[in-house]
């Protein structure tokens, strides 16, 4: 997927003056604090607008693939011929050229999204319109409870972002060890999974040897965005909601959240058994 212009997309965080305070104690001097940036980014298809989302101007190519396979545009990266990055003043296009075909399709299945960084289903106007993942035919390698709390223990250190703003959500694709292959940020955490799916789709990565973990709740959106991926596993830092408990038995999706470093809660699936130890 050819990448136009690798130098046009805004600085993710800027710096901001703002006065410290410290209730009771005497009042600091205002100083420079690092914000997480958050702009409108508009995604156009050929020459059709069809989504702004509110996101963090940061890997807009990788967001865009994996937003276009989340939202069914496209099936692999082989179907986007090309992404272009245009910072304007208000905020981002980002215009996306599919393959003839695909784009035909997708003038037949438009959808109206007004995005925000807290909803998944912004422009759908009715119940039959909620996009969902067929029932799963993977065969994902099971992930253990070792691999579990190796990938939250090396989390932090892969998101320099949140490190300087504290106000991202984070999504990694992590080896069956548990090693972190590949980190996303971002200000909503629809887009940040959207961009982690799309950087191992660029790279031609197989999504049944690892596991998903996000820095945010398991919704309905998160657990269908992992089986669109083709993610055997997802792991949420915080809780999920009934939905996707429903969803991700009904997809034969393992769910584990409300993961901390010493331990987590397995909502659907099973982890892999722990290794026997071997007498010597």
């Amino acid at each position: 997927m050819p990448r136009n212009n690798p130098e046009a997309q805004p600085p993710a965080s800027a710096a901001v003056t703002a006065q410290p305070l410290r209730f009771g104690a005497e009042r600091e001097g205002a100083r420079e604090i690092e914000v997480a940036v958050e702009t409108p980014i508009n995604i156009v298809y050929g020459n059709m607008p069809y989504a702004v989302m509110m996101a963090s101007p940061s890997d807009l190519e990788d967001f865009v693939a994996g937003f276009s396979l989340t939202e069914g545009i496209v099936r692999d990266a082989s179907e986007i011929r090309s992404v272009t990055v245009e910072p304007k003043d208000e905020g981002v296009i980002v215009t996306v050229e599919l393959a003839p075909g695909r784009f035909r399709e997708h003038l037949a299945r438009r959808r109206n999204l007004s995005g925000r960084t807290s909803c998944g289903l912004c422009g759908v106007e009715t119940i039959e319109e909620i996009p969902m993942a067929d029932a799963a035919t993977r065969a994902s390698r099971a992930v253990s409870a070792s691999a579990i709390e190796a990938a939250l223990a090396a989390l932090d250190k892969h998101q320099p972002l949140n490190q300087l703003t504290r106000a991202v959500h984070g999504a990694a694709w992590c080896d069956t060890s548990g090693t972190i292959l590949a980190v996303r940020e971002d200000v909503g955490r629809h887009n940040a999974l959207d961009k982690l799916i799309g950087a191992r789709l660029r790279a031609d990565a197989d999504a049944r040897d690892g596991f998903l973990l996000v820095t945010s709740r398991a919704s309905f959106e998160m657990v269908e965005k992992a089986a669109i991926f083709g993610a055997g596993t997802l792991v949420a830092i915080s809780a999920p909601t009934s939905l996707a408990i429903e969803r991700a038995r009904h997809l034969g999706l393992t769910l584990a959240a409300v993961a901390r470093r010493d331990g987590c809660i397995v909502f659907t699936g099973a982890l892999a058994p722990k290794p026997e130890t071997i007498a010597r």
